[in-house]
């Protein structure tokens, strides 16, 4: 099981990682209703490296970039939902709209984005060029997003 960080432990964390040559892996997201598509998605980012930390996006982020009915669930609740899953080691709630903040802290070797990304479409491309690491896309798997969920879940109300 992972454990959900707060920001004050997180350099000491990723310091022992480095010192250890572990392989960082950080990919992020709002995982507001956590469906198989996030599951398989996470699974396969974890198989890259060693570690695998998951950026969640704050209430008040999710909001500016989903709208004012969004989140579902509150950030506590996603955040010890994903520390379940035995492939995340450990979950960061993040206030800002993009995960740059969060790549300059963890200076992963790898991020994971979505396969509807491209490195010209990722926001944070400029900072994942400054800290050097590598980006790794990962397909969605088809039918399957919270945003689908709950337009069929108002369709059944």
């Amino acid at each position: 099981m992972g454990k959900v960080l707060e920001n004050e432990n997180l350099a000491e964390i990723i310091s022992e990682l480095k010192q250890s040559e572990k392989k960082i892996v950080l990919t992020n997201g709002c995982f507001d209703i956590l469906h198989i598509g996030h599951a398989r998605y996470l699974r396969e980012a974890r198989e890259l490296g060693d570690c695998l930390f998951v950026g969640l996006n704050s209430d008040a982020s999710v909001k500016k970039l989903k709208g004012e009915q969004r989140p579902l669930n509150k950030q506590e609740d996603r955040a010890e939902l994903l520390s379940y899953l035995s492939f995340v080691d450990y979950v960061i709630i993040f206030p800002e709209a993009t995960a740059d903040e969060l790549l300059l802290k963890i200076k992963p070797d790898i991020y994971v984005k979505g396969g509807d990304y491209t490195k010209e479409s990722l926001p944070e491309y400029k900072t994942i060029s400054q800290i050097n690491a590598d980006i790794a896309f990962i397909n969605f798997v088809e039918g399957y997003s919270t945003t689908k969920i709950i337009s069929e879940a108002k369709l059944k109300c």
